[in-house]
């Protein structure tokens, strides 16, 4: 059964807990775990949504570094892989502050956005949390696969949409 034309504002977690770039990563290590949550916005001095860090982000720092494959032909190096791309877990994996670690320019979706076009794109693009901002890009809330299960569940069996 599709949830048609349902609202995300009617089903997000209306002010969610937020970190700002010059955050540590440890400090949001202890948010996660205090409040079993798995990511968090990043958000600016202005409430802007700036990033998005997650578990994620996290893990990349305990996964081993692989170097990118490369060969030398008469004198110049040249890269089978993006060499960027391990620049990248490089710098996450040194990373102090959440501005290091972080995803920037997570996709995000307005609150009159529809849940099952929210739920397609998160499927597509394998994301388990979606910032939901306003006209200004200002956090106002956050869809999570389990508000879309929630959602659903309520559209199956109304009478459990009561109990939670």
């Amino acid at each position: 059964m599709s949830t048609p034309s349902l609202p995300v504002k009617d089903h997000m977690t209306p002010n969610p807990i937020t970190t700002s770039p010059t955050e540590t990563v440890e400090s949001v290590v202890k948010i996660l775990e205090e409040h079993r949550i798995s990511g968090l916005p990043v958000v600016d001095e202005t409430g802007k949504v700036v990033g998005i860090i997650s578990e994620g982000d996290l893990l990349v720092r305990e996964s081993p570094m692989k170097p990118p494959l490369y060969m030398t032909f008469l004198g110049s190096v040249i890269y089978f892989e993006s060499p960027a791309t391990f620049h990248q877990h490089l710098k996450k994996s040194l990373g102090m502050l959440v501005q290091d670690v972080m995803t920037p320019k997570p996709l995000t979706t307005p609150p009159d956005a529809c849940l099952t076009d929210v739920a397609q794109l998160m499927l597509e693009k394998h994301i388990k949390r979606l910032p939901v901002v306003d006209a200004e890009h200002k956090l106002v809330g956050i869809i999570t696969r389990h508000d879309l299960v929630r959602a659903l569940r309520s559209q199956i069996v109304p009478d459990l949409a009561d109990n939670t």
